[in-house]
């Protein structure tokens, strides 16, 4: 994923900060994936040069990286940061095993039922149409085989644990030491919080909180574009999110109508 990135100079200081390369290591999971993604997705920002965005946000992990596209966390800061968070949320994964579940169509409102009937929670609302659930494997599974009976489709996301679901709750300590020492900078943009899909508040205890709590991307987006936003840039890998933009904004104009 680097290989047109390799010589930005940040993501060079990244990889001297982390004492590792992660990107030969990406099969091994969220220890690797993460800083990964993160220094792949800063040094994008950098060479992009966008001067005033009227804001930012970042799925998940992606927070980090639009926190310090917005100068409110410092990059050194930021990579020791997110080598934490994957660490602990690799921890915790092993430690409480668990499954992600995307189910693509069907009510959202049955989705949801769904989701409470089996115990699991509702991790990511990403857009219209696709709510993704997180929990213990064996009612992952279940729901999956379920999920066809709301008219929807159920389709299991190759990721090692529950993210965004009480079983990731012994990765908040760790992160909550780590957080307790940096300097959080006032932003030079909003940057909206995936957990209240409002600009962040108090970065520290928000992006703890943000472990377990429900990546609110579709209402994330409605809060851009409702701050302004007319233009979505996708910094970082993939261009999964901007597809994600394009149904959430489409989905806006036909209920307006």
């Amino acid at each position: 994923m680097e290989s047109e990135l390799r010589d930005e100079p940040l993501l060079q200081r990244g990889l001297e900060l982390l004492g590792f390369d992660p990107f030969p290591r990406l099969d091994e999971g969220t220890r690797f994936q993460q800083p990964a993604l993160f220094l792949c997705s800063v040094a994008e920002w950098e060479r992009a040069g966008i001067e005033r965005p009227v804001g930012a946000a970042g799925h998940s992990l992606g927070e980090y990286a639009a926190l310090v596209a917005a100068g409110a966390l410092d990059f050194d800061d930021a990579v020791e940061l997110v080598r934490v968070r994957a660490d602990a949320m690799a921890d915790a994964s092993d430690a409480n095993p668990g499954a992600m579940l995307a189910v693509l169509g069907g009510d959202a409102d049955a989705v949801r039922a769904l989701a409470g009937d089996h115990g699991l929670v509702i991790a990511n609302d990403n857009a219209p149409g696709q709510l993704v659930l997180a929990g213990a494997a064996d009612a992952v599974d279940a729901a999956e085989a379920a999920a066809s009976d709301l008219g929807a489709r159920g389709r299991r996301l190759d990721v090692s644990g529950a993210f965004h679901s009480e079983l990731m709750a012994p990765a908040a300590a760790p992160l909550a030491d780590a957080l307790r020492d940096v300097e959080i900078h006032e932003p030079r943009f909003p940057v909206i919080s995936n957990g209240t899909a409002r600009p962040f508040e108090d970065v520290r205890e928000e992006l703890v909180a943000n472990l377990t709590r429900t990546v609110r991307w579709r209402e994330t987006v409605l809060a851009l574009a409702d701050a302004g936003a007319e233009d979505f840039v996708e910094l970082g890998p993939g261009r999964v999110l901007g597809g994600l933009v394009r149904r959430i904004l489409r989905d806006r104009e036909a209920v307006e109508r």
